[in-house]
Formats: structure tokens, C-alpha cells, sequence
């Protein structure tokens, strides 16, 4: 039987073109033995494959195109041959004790043969698990005979010069809108278009889901305000937004929609690493994980610990990208090597809800752990970084609690940082009033995490321009950490470094160079002469002289200060090219300005290659090699 025709069916562009595929079997022209055997239409369960396929054989029987039509659904072998037999015998009366030998009978019957009267034939072979259970029984090539298979998977045995694949993905936005519109009014039922929309959007256009709240709805009576809410609500769980009886003689919930896809997944080379590796991915961006977070080495641990009963436990990168295609192959994910991977949110809810809490919380910090070891330290990608910051927004928006647990995990400071790094300093602002406010409830006023946070909520306002503030709230926080950290803890001397130089930039450079004097003795006595923070107070202090008026003193401390940093860090870290900046701009200050100009270009070509063309320490080598060239005489090439 073929499935029946789910209410409000939406005719979409899929449709069209498995008509526009399998139009043309009856006139193709067969060059040796070569010709298109069929069309496969995969995609990921709840697409709604099954019923383009129903929609697409009744028609074409309906329109008396076809002679014969056989619809099996092909979820296993002995299904497929039960299913070709039961044919046989309607068909050419063939005995059934065999079912093979049967199923065999019938499959050759479908071969052309020469001086035979052409049957026009349409098999269909719903639900496909495995490509390897059909060995020998795909339908033969005919000018006449047209197949059609729907499955998850995408393997390279469903497709070939004969079988052409369709991918069917979700609703567009305007069909989404246009089933909820039709399915609700089916019933006098009437909602605003916006609701439904996002409505839409909060299930992903995902048919099955969509046909689903729809029939809740109707059911229920709730509104799709009230249906988005309970979505929404962190305490419910997928199987709390479907109605106690399934449409369309649907047989499985969203939530089990993709159980067994899972499972089979799981079974596929690397065996036992699809699940956890898609337990990784639930959590983190829908719209594009890097692949680098998936491969990383707190990935690849995860992995190794979830991989038990193997002989080989340690995963590997090859391990995790074969985990990865593992899951591509039955559509759980969209994976391109070396590219971002795609999950369907609600598949990822789904595998979040099968969690156990302590589980669950493991998986984010996981996540978060992956997160930061695919962070570079400078960010010379763009988009990487951007898609960095999304799985991290993704991340806090379902598992926070996690990440303060149990303390705040370093990724949500490198969120903020990378904002502010990118030119979005008010959105890094922003980022860390919310950071300072939840860990202050999460983990208290004192604690350590909850104190580094106001630091680099302070430290932000400095930089967008409010200096003076900047220097209130370290003033603030210098309190509280020397009350609870002690004078001398390395968090308390970074607060009074921080304090002094927002006091120099609200005005006061001589009191600022005065006091980063003082501040050197103490890091020297602490953390020695060589530490990064002490050669890091010399960069300030050597700063703050020049600003005060000795500019010829400030380039000599900044010379010294080259000869140390490049020692210690080496010539290509950030804080040794910050340093020949900052010595270039007090030589030039001193009066060399066309020496200056010529030291910066230098600059400008290692900032190019160590951080990138569009890095604002590049922008900035760029602003001041202009400067010192109109200073130098060349007043039309600073234009330029």
C-alpha cells in the first residue's frame, strides 16, 4: 500500500524535480546498457521523503502512465525480498516458499527482453537502512522501468551513473508558513502570520516537527505563542510538544525520529564514536561548527573516553573525521571536510534530552574545552573567529549553568576578548556586564572568577573611551582583591597596573609614570625581572615618561625594553611588536620623524604577516606610518 496523503500536503520545489527526473525515462536513449536506473531522494528524517514519493506514484499511476507499481518498504533485506516476492506472485504467479528464489523470479521479469511488449513499471523502495542489503536486488535499467528509493543515508553505493540523487531538506520559509496556515484553518483555526513564523523558525522548518506542533495545537487549543513558550521552557523536553496521537499515521515522535539513525551510526568504521561525537556537536552551533573544534584534542578525548570496548581506544583526528562522516552518511549531520558541520537544532535537543544531568554538564564543559583549543590566539581569520564566537553564544544559550560549574570556564572571557579584538568593543562591553552579573550570582561576589570578570568589564570601558570610569572601577577592585587575595597576588598587582594606566589616560601622565615606578619595584621583587607582567609594567612606564615630556628617555627605556622582550617572548609576539610600535612613536616624537616612518614600515610588513591585514594592531602600524610620513615631508603620500 502506499502511504497515505498527509493533510495539507505542500507541493514543493523537491517535487517538481523528481517529476522533472523520471519524466524522461521513456524516451531515453540507452547507450551499451547504460541508462538512469532511478532517482534517490535522502535527507534526514522528518524531510517528509516518503511522502514525495507517495505524491509522485499515485500520480503517475493515477495518470495511467504505469502498468505496474510496486511499493515496498525496504527497511531491511528480508523486507525488500518479502516485498518482491509478494509481486512475483501477484504478478506472474510465482510460489512464494522461496522468497528469495521468488524475489530473484520477479526481478528478472523486470529486465527488457527483445520482442517483448514494453511494461511500464515504477518500483518504489521506501526507507532504505543500508545500501549493502539491496545486493542484488536493484531493478534492472529499462527504457521503461522507473526507481525510486528514499533513505537517510548518502553513501556512494546509492549513487552511480545509473541512480541520481535528490537531497530533500527543509521547508522553505514561505512553505513552512503555508502548511501551519492551511493545517490550522483545516480546523477554524486562525493565527498571526508572525507567530507562525517564528514558530517556523523555532522548529527549523522541519515537516515533521511542523506537522506535529500543528496537530498539538489543533488539539490543545494553545496559541503558537503558548506552543513557542513551552518550547522554550528548559524543563520540558520534545516529548511534552507532541500530541498524545500522531498525524498522519505518523509512527514516531521528533524525538525518536532519528533514534535509530543514531544507533546505526554508531555502528559504522570508527564503530562506537558517531554518538559521542554527536553528543559533542548537539551543543554548539546549529548553522556551523569548525571542524578544527570537532578535531581538537579535548574532542579527541572525549572520544577515547566514550570508545570503550575497543582494541584501538584512542581516537585519533582520521577517528574523528570518520565520526563525522559516519553521521553525514545517515543525514544526522551536513559534513564537508575541512569545512564547517551542520546539525539540525532539534536534532541536537534531542540528543541533549537523552542526557543524564551530570553527563550533559560533562559534554558542555567538553565542548567548551574544544571550543578554546581551536581558539587562535590571533585571530588572522575572520570568519573563524566569528563562527568561534556563535557555537560559544550557542553553547551558554543551552548549558550555562555548566559553564559556572564549577567555576566560569575560561571561554566565556575569550568570547569577550575576541569581540573586543574584532572592533565590537561595545558588544565585549556588553558581554561582560552579563558575565560580571551571572557570576556574581553563580559563584559569589569573592570569588576569584567573579573579580577577573570586573576586571575585563573595566578594562573594556577604558578602551571605548571612558577612561576615567575604567579608572573608578579598578580603583573598586583593587580593594576588594587585595581584602580577599592579598597585596602581592599576581591578580592584584595586574589591577594596580590597570588602575595606573586609566589614571594616566584621564590625564594624569606624570602621576602615572610615577606610580608604574613603584608598581615595577614590587612586580621585580614578586614575579622577577624576566616575568611577561614585569617587562609589561616597563612598556608602561617607558610609555607614561614620554607622555609626561621626556620622549628621548621613553624611546632609551623602549629600546632596553626590545632587547629583553625579544629575548624572553621573541621578535614575532604580539608584545614585542607593541614594543617597537610604542619605540618607533617616541624616536619620531624625538624629532626623527622620516626615521620613525621607515622603522614603521618595517613594522607594518611583520604585523601583515604575524596578525593580518585586518587586525587593529595592523590598522593602528598603518594610522601611525601615515602620521609620521606627512610629519616627515611627505604630506601628499599621507593623504594617499
Amino acid at each position: 500500500m502506499i502511504p497515505p496523503r498527509a493533510d495539507c500536503f505542500q507541493d514543493r520545489a523537491e517535487s517538481a524535480r523528481l517529476r522533472q527526473a523520471l519524466a524522461g525515462v521513456d524516451t531515453a536513449v540507452l547507450v551499451g546498457q547504460d541508462t538512469v536506473r532511478g532517482q534517490v531522494l535522502t535527507g534526514m528524517g522528518g524531510v517528509g521523503k516518503t511522502q514525495l514519493a507517495a505524491d509522485y506514484a499515485r500520480t503517475a499511476w493515477q495518470t495511467r502512465t504505469l502498468d505496474v507499481l510496486v511499493w515496498i518498504t525496504a527497511d531491511t533485506r528480508s523486507a525488500a525480498v518479502t516485498g518482491y516476492a509478494q509481486a512475483a506472485a501477484e504478478v506472474l504467479a510465482t510460489d512464494t516458499d522461496d522468497p528469495e528464489t521468488a524475489a530473484e523470479k520477479f526481478v528478472a521479469w523486470l529486465e527488457p527482453k527483445p520482442h517483448q511488449r514494453p511494461c511500464r513499471w515504477l518500483i518504489v523502495l521506501d526507507d532504505v537502512a543500508d545500501p549493502a542489503a539491496l545486493h542484488g536486488l536493484w531493478p534492472p535499467a529499462s527504457l521503461h522501468g522507473r526507481t525510486l528509493v528514499t533513505t537517510r543515508r548518502r553513501d556512494a553505493a546509492l549513487t552511480g551513473r545509473q541512480r541520481r540523487l535528490i537531497n530533500v531538506g527543509l521547508f522553505t520559509m514561505t512553505e513552512a508558513l503555508a502548511y501551519l496556515t492551511r493545517a490550522l484553518a483545516a480546523h477554524d483555526r486562525h493565527e498571526p502570520d508572525e507567530q507562525l513564523a517564528a514558530l517556523a523558525a523555532d522548529l527549523g522548518h522541519l515537516p515533521l516537527a511542523l506537522s506535529q506542533a500543528a496537530a498539538y495545537l489543533i488539539d490543545s487549543g494553545q496559541t503558537a505563542a503558548a506552543y513557542r513558550t513551552l518550547l522554550a521552557d528548559r524543563t520540558a523536553t520534545l516529548a511534552d510538544a507532541v500530541p498524545a496521537v500522531l498525524p498522519d499515521d505518523q509512527t514516531r515522535t521528533m524525538a525518536a525520529a532519528w533514534s535509530l539513525s543514531i544507533d546505526r551510526a554508531d555502528t559504522l568504521p570508527p564503530a562506537g564514536l558517531a554518538r559521542p561525537m554527536l553528543q559533542l556537536a548537539a551543543f554548539l552551533d546549529p548553522n556551523g561548527i569548525p571542524e578544527t573544534v570537532l578535531t581538537s584534542p579535548p574532542a579527541l578525548t572525549h572520544l577515547t573516553a566514550e570508545r570503550t570496548g575497543y582494541r584501538r581506544p584512542e581516537a585519533t583526528g582520521e577517528d574523528a573525521t570518520g565520526a563525522l562522516r559516519a553521521l553525514h552518511r545517515l543525514s544526522l549531520i551536513d559534513h564537508t571536510p575541512h569545512q564547517a558541520v551542520r546539525v539540525h537544532q532539534l536534532i541536537q535537543r534531542a540528543v541533549r534530552e537523552r542526557l543524564p544531568d551530570d553527563r550533559k554538564q560533562d559534554a558542555a564543559r567538553i565542548a567548551a574545552d574544544a571550543l578554546l583549543a581551536a581558539w587562535p590566539e590571533v585571530e588572522r581569520d575572520t570568519a573563524l573567529a566569528q563562527a568561534l564566537r556563535a557555537n560559544t553564544t550557542a553553547l551558554t544559550s543551552c548549558a550555562a549553568h555548566a559553564l559556572y560549574q564549577p567555576d566560569a570556564h575560561t571561554v566565556l572571557y575569550r568570547m569577550g576578548t575576541s569581540l573586543g579584538e574584532s572592533g565590537q568593543v561595545t558588544a565585549a562591553i556588553d558581554h561582560f556586564h552579563h558575565l560580571v552579573a551571572t557570576t556574581r550570582r553563580q559563584l559569589g561576589p569573592d570569588h576569584p572568577d567573579t573579580l577577573s570578570t570586573r576586571h575585563n568589564l573595566a578594562w573594556w570601558r577604558g578602551v571605548v573611551g571612558d577612561a576615567a570610569g575604567a579608572a573608578t572601577a579598578f580603583a573598586e577592585l583593587l580593594e576588594d582583591r587585595v581584602r580577599v587575595l592579598g597585596p602581592d597576588h599576581p591578580d592584584a598587582l595586574i589591577t594596580r597596573h590597570e588602575l595606573v594606566r586609566w589614571r594616566g589616560e584621564a590625564g594624569d601622565a606624570a602621576g602615572a609614570a610615577t606610580a608604574f615606578a613603584e608598581l615595577l619595584e614590587d612586580r621585580v621583587r614578586v614575579l622577577g625581572p624576566d616575568h611577561p607582567h614585569t617587562l609589561s609594567t616597563r612598556h608602561n612606564l617607558a610609555h607614561w615618561r614620554g607622555e609626561a615630556g621626556d620622549a628621548a628617555g621613553a624611546a632609551t627605556a623602549l629600546a632596553e625594553l626590545l632587547d629583553d622582550r625579544v629575548r624572553v617572548l621573541g621578535p614575532d609576539h604580539p608584545q614585542t611588536l607593541n614594543t617597537r610600535h610604542e619605540l618607533v612613536r617616541w624616536r619620531g616624537e624625538a624629532g626623527d620623524a622620516a626615521g620613525a616612518a621607515t622603522a614603521l614600515a618595517e613594522l607594518l610588513d611583520d604585523r601583515v604577516r604575524i596578525l593580518g591585514p585586518d587586525h587593529p594592531q595592523t590598522l593602528n602600524t598603518r594610522h601611525q606610518l601615515t602620521h609620521w610620513r606627512g610629519e616627515a615631508g611627505e604630506s601628499d603620500g599621507a593623504v594617499g
